[in-house]
């Protein structure tokens, strides 16, 4: 097992992964979920097929660190700027917001011009994701 993850490197911090639109597929949202628990951090999971609304809700009422959309429907552009317009209306316009799924390459620039902080894609090894998350949430 990876030395990073057996540190413990997200310990004290809140992430929410969230699982929006129509998508029904949350495998991967799960094992993400279990990856940044086994590194420390405490995790708060909203399920399947949630609205940007309920989302950006959870993630204020938890007072969480950072939000992870795991997104493949191919609706990635509108659900991440929908949660981040429902963050900031929230008063949480600072909480990071990363991204991971079924991201094409030509889609991810606008991504992180519309505020997103990483974007994870299927192929990136679980300790790069937690190697990144503790380095932005550091």
């Amino acid at each position: 097992m990876n030395q990073a993850i057996i540190e413990r490197p997200l310990a004290g911090k809140r992430i929410l992964v969230g699982k929006p639109g129509l998508d029904g597929h949350d495998i991967g949202a799960k094992i993400v979920a279990l990856t940044l628990r086994n590194a420390g951090a405490e995790v708060i999971y909203t399920g399947l097929r949630r609205t940007p609304e309920q989302i950006a809700r959870v993630a204020v009422d938890e007072g969480v660190d950072a939000v992870g959309l795991s997104i493949l429907s191919g609706s990635h552009k509108e659900l991440v700027a929908d949660v981040l317009a429902q963050l900031k209306e929230l008063g949480a316009g600072s909480v990071k917001l990363f991204v991971g799924g079924t991201i094409p390459r030509d889609d991810q620039p606008h991504l992180l011009e519309l505020g997103v902080t990483a974007i994870f894609t299927a192929d990136m090894p679980l300790e790069s994701v937690v190697e990144e998350l503790a380095r932005q949430l550091s």
